[in-house]
């Protein structure tokens, strides 16, 4: 496959993803609950692992200047924090009262935009690298997951009615593509391997801000093991992943 057909193909089957929210119809919001913070914890670990185990170890390679490597990540970082505090971005990761509010277009919004820059940079990592990118697109995948589960629970509860919310849902997690066609057309006018260290940021301010915190609020010992495991479990999977692509 070519780099193009991978960046299609990756971005297509990034916004299938979308359609997983409509497993939130089979389920009560409690088993919901307990399903999906595991997944959750899972996420972080594999965007952290990717960000840290794969990406910046080959923003280093392409870009001898360390400090020019962790300054885009940094702008990664940044970039997701303004889109967090400026746009209201809101993953709800969990179906419960504080986050039925009235904000569909608001979080679909923040969602294609998210999925428009996660694009970007997970295709500037296949122009480098097409392991590397499916290494990305793995870790971003598994962020996805949970993403959508939650935020397609988010829509029916507010009132959506299930085929709207899938079909909105589904055209906001286009944008991922979009983004990857347009890093694609800028590779032609010249190299971009500041996208990669971009994408390492974001991934680590999603997994480490948006995820974590998530997950971080359980007092019972039981679910405190259960997510250290799956996040342990994340950044063993990433590791491993890393080790047989060398």
């Amino acid at each position: 496959m070519t780099v193009l057909a991978w960046i299609v193909a990756s971005g297509l089957a990034m916004s299938a993803i979308a359609l997983v929210g409509s497993i939130t119809l089979l389920l009560s919001e409690d088993t919901l609950r307990r399903v999906v913070s595991p997944l959750v914890a899972l996420a972080a670990g594999s965007l952290l692992g990717g960000a840290f185990f794969h990406m910046l170890p080959a923003a280093t390679r392409r870009m001898p200047d360390l400090a020019v490597v962790f300054l885009w990540a940094m702008i990664g970082f940044a970039v997701f924090l303004v889109l967090e505090q400026f746009l209201h971005w809101h993953h709800c990761h969990r179906v419960e009262a504080d986050c039925r509010q009235p904000l569909g277009y608001l979080i679909l919004l923040g969602d294609g935009l998210h999925n428009f820059l996660g694009g970007l940079g997970v295709a500037g990592v296949f122009l480098i690298d097409i392991r590397l990118g499916i290494m990305a697109w793995i870790a971003a995948a598994a962020h996805e997951v949970p993403q959508e589960l939650g935020d397609f629970g988010v829509l029916v509860h507010s009132g959506w009615s299930r085929r709207r919310a899938l079909l909105f849902n589904l055209l906001s997690g286009l944008t991922f593509l979009v983004g990857g066609l347009l890093a694609y057309v800028a590779a032609g006018r010249g190299d971009i391997p500041f996208l990669v260290p971009f994408a390492a940021g974001s991934f680590i301010y999603i997994g480490a801000s948006d995820l974590i915190p998530q997950v971080n609020r359980h007092h019972s010992v039981a679910g405190n093991v259960i997510h250290l495991a799956a996040f342990v479990g994340g950044l063993a999977l990433l590791w491993v992943l890393r080790s047989i692509g060398r």
